[in-house]
């Protein structure tokens, strides 16, 4: 399997590129807009052609990339099957996980970020990595206090569906604002400073405690992303250039 973590600045968002190398294909997990141009790039000097984008959640930190990249190279969307987009061209679930070529994406249903939030464990050989979008982070987790969001499902989804895998597999999360490229199940369960060692109702207070501000983004990406990327008609000009598919530049 060809595996590159690629990063946006600005929303500090990580994109995954997987590569088949048998077929050729690809898959984008997590795209965003506006590091689109890079992306295609990659994928060109990697000679691999990009069959899939998936989605972990509807993210409200950015737009994601996934109708325009259809549009451009004919990608198909793929993303929880629990959202029900119209746009979306493959539902994901536990039971029917996303695979093409060598790839396979075993879904992890992980709500408490947001009620219909994916995790994603991709095994190549003896190495196992979880994409674990916002539901665990580096020494953190998401949010739990909009998009349906709920602490103490969130303590049961870290708990019970990422904290049970083998200590060994390696944690890629969506988001990291300190510059920080992976971890391991046993590093999180061991000094997570919102999981380890905590009760749920420990784990709630954290949580409830947090007091953070909206997403910037959070009033146009997410009616964005609800049509897998489209822009709405409120979106500031420099992206509503970039959303437009007859735009071709960076």
């Amino acid at each position: 399997m060809i595996f590159r973590q690629l990063f946006e600045a600005e929303s500090a968002t990580y994109t995954y590129l997987f590569g088949c190398t048998q077929t050729g294909q690809a898959v984008l997990l997590d795209p965003v807009l506006e590091t689109m141009e890079r992306d295609l790039q990659v994928l060109h000097d990697l000679g691999l052609r990009l069959s899939y984008t998936l989605e972990t959640h509807i993210h409200a930190d950015h737009v994601s990339s996934a109708r325009k990249l259809k549009a451009r190279v004919g990608s198909r969307i793929a993303g929880p099957a629990m959202d029900d987009l119209p746009c979306t061209d493959f539902g994901v679930a536990e039971e029917r996980p996303l695979s093409l070529g060598s790839l396979h994406f075993q879904a992890l249903f992980t709500p408490g970020h947001t009620d219909t939030h994916h995790a994603y464990l991709v095994v190549d050989g003896d190495t196992w990595r979880v994409f674990t979008g916002d539901a665990l982070l580096i020494d953190g987790c998401g949010r739990t206090d909009f998009q349906n969001g709920d602490a103490a499902t969130l303590y049961r989804s870290v708990q019970e569906k990422l904290f049970v895998l083998p200590d060994a597999t390696l944690v890629y999360p969506a988001h990291d604002y300190q510059h920080r490229h992976v971890s391991s199940i046993a590093q999180e369960k061991e000094r997570n400073p919102r999981l380890a060692g905590k009760s749920s109702a420990e784990f709630q207070a954290i949580m409830a405690d947090l007091k953070l501000a909206h997403p910037q983004k959070m009033a146009y990406a997410v009616p964005a992303n609800l049509a897998c990327g489209q822009c709405p008609e409120d979106i500031p000009e420099t992206l509503r250039r970039l959303c437009d598919p007859s735009f071709q530049g960076g």
